[in-house]
């Protein structure tokens, strides 16, 4: 799906990179031709500062995108959702991040999920990179309190995983 997004921008290895960066993000576009965050409009300079391009580059490529029927329509309904990685242990949470052996694995959620389960830990937030736009797809979980050593050595055990990083 993501490759159907980014393959009209091939001609441009720079606007490839906007786009890229977008839909890592989470980033849209408004109506009105910006990059939005949630509704709220953001500058292409701030953007193009982040990508390493020219605000120009932002610009051409949001209206691009506003120019093809399909895509523009994604664009319009991206969301950012909170990402609570970077402050879990202020919060008492524990995070754990799974690389996958394979990232198109069906089974990798479902059984992570059941492992910690089986623990009786709560979770908090699960999400997962889209192992079509992220370098390195991976699955992180968030969780109330401490993960016990067990849960840690059950989830290793998993066959979809390559390793853990706590």
């Amino acid at each position: 799906m993501w490759r159907t997004i980014l393959e009209p921008f091939s001609d441009s290895p720079s606007q490839q990179r906007v786009v890229k960066f977008l839909l890592e993000s989470g980033f849209g576009v408004s109506k009105s031709g910006k990059v939005a965050v949630n509704g709220i409009e953001i500058s292409a300079t701030a953007v193009a500062r982040v990508v390493d391009v020219d605000r120009r580059v932002v610009d051409t490529t949001v209206k691009r995108i506003l120019e093809m029927d399909d895509i523009r329509e994604t664009f319009f309904h991206l969301r950012v959702t909170p990402d609570i990685t970077d402050v879990a242990k202020n919060l008492g949470l524990s995070v754990v991040t799974i690389l996958p052996k394979n990232a198109g694995d069906k089974n990798i959620v479902a059984s992570a999920v059941a492992v910690l389960a089986s623990h009786d830990l709560p979770l908090r937030q699960i999400f997962v990179t889209d192992p079509y736009i992220a370098e390195s797809p991976r699955l992180v979980i968030i969780i109330d309190g401490t993960l016990p050593a067990a849960a840690i050595e059950d989830l290793r055990a998993l066959p979809a995983v390559a390793s853990i990083i706590l």
